[in-house]
């Protein structure tokens, strides 16, 4: 099971809209995923077409770590139903739950957590099974909700808009993985940076473009995440960008589809997943 953490340290750079359209992909591709929405706001759950119900949130999950049965509070993603009324089951049943999100997680959202603390998320992810991936989805900062998730995670994906604050925060956050993993998780990578929001034509974003592929190399991800007029109807519609009608949701979906591929092993996950717990 991969488990990824979205992060930024700067706000308004479209990660959770990054962790949804990953989600989307992963979807489409048939791989079952779970999103873990850690930002207060709570946002990725909303996207996500989460029906108010039962559920307990992953705040009070998390403070009852040891004994939290994550498999039992997961909800359905609304998108999973849109997917079967379109026939997209033929590859066997689609999985996209959520922990669902709320402003409880804030009581973990400061900077003076121990290591107990720290693994609060570790624990409860311990005990699902079934999922090749899981997204987590961090607040805009590195307060105790971001380094708890770092904690619990393979890989750490950063969201960048090609802009002078956004690159510099990306860069502040590569050496807060760094100092991370060396204290607290050994096995941490980067997974790369994703360049969101994109526009083709602006003379600064080609620029900051430009300077990202020299700061990252490599770990500037392919392809680029162009900036999504109707995104702001998608989500408040709470659809997946593969749902949508139109070519540019369509062009933004491929986008999604081929991000997905570069970050994960979509065949060695799809394969791995031996059984799920049933909730």
């Amino acid at each position: 099971m991969q488990v990824v953490s979205i992060s930024s340290l700067k706000g308004g750079v479209g990660k959770t809209s990054v962790t949804l359209g990953l989600a989307s992909a992963a979807l489409a591709a048939g791989i079952p995923t779970l999103v873990v929405d850690l930002d207060p706001h709570a946002d990725a759950t909303t996207g996500l077409g989460v029906r108010p119900s039962r559920q307990t949130d992953i705040g009070r999950l998390l403070k009852n770590a040891r004994r939290a049965d994550l498999a039992a509070n997961v909800a359905p993603s609304g998108w999973v139903a849109t997917a079967a009324a379109n026939g997209e089951n033929s590859v066997g049943r689609r999985v996209l739950d959520v922990a669902v999100g709320s402003a409880f997680t804030g009581i973990y959202d400061r900077p003076d957590l121990g290591r107990r603390d720290l693994r609060r998320l570790s624990t409860v992810l311990s005990r699902v099974e079934g999922y090749s991936l899981v997204l987590i989805d961090c607040p805009p900062s590195l307060n105790g909700l971001t380094r708890m998730a770092w904690t619990a995670s393979n890989r750490v994906l950063l969201v960048a808009e090609p802009s002078l604050f956004s690159v510099a925060g990306t860069e502040r956050t590569m050496r807060a993985i760094e100092l991370f993993r060396d204290e607290y998780a050994p096995n941490l990578t980067a997974a790369g940076v994703v360049a969101n929001r994109v526009r083709s034509g602006s003379n600064e974003h080609t620029f900051r473009l430009a300077e990202m592929k020299s700061m990252f190399g490599e770990l500037l991800l392919a392809p680029t995440i162009a900036e999504q007029a109707n995104w702001q109807q998608i989500q408040g519609a709470a659809h997946a960008i593969h749902h949508w009608p139109g070519e540019s949701a369509r062009q933004a979906a491929g986008l999604f589809d081929e991000l997905l591929k570069n970050l994960t092993d979509s065949g060695r996950m799809r394969n791995r997943v031996l059984r799920r717990t049933p909730s």
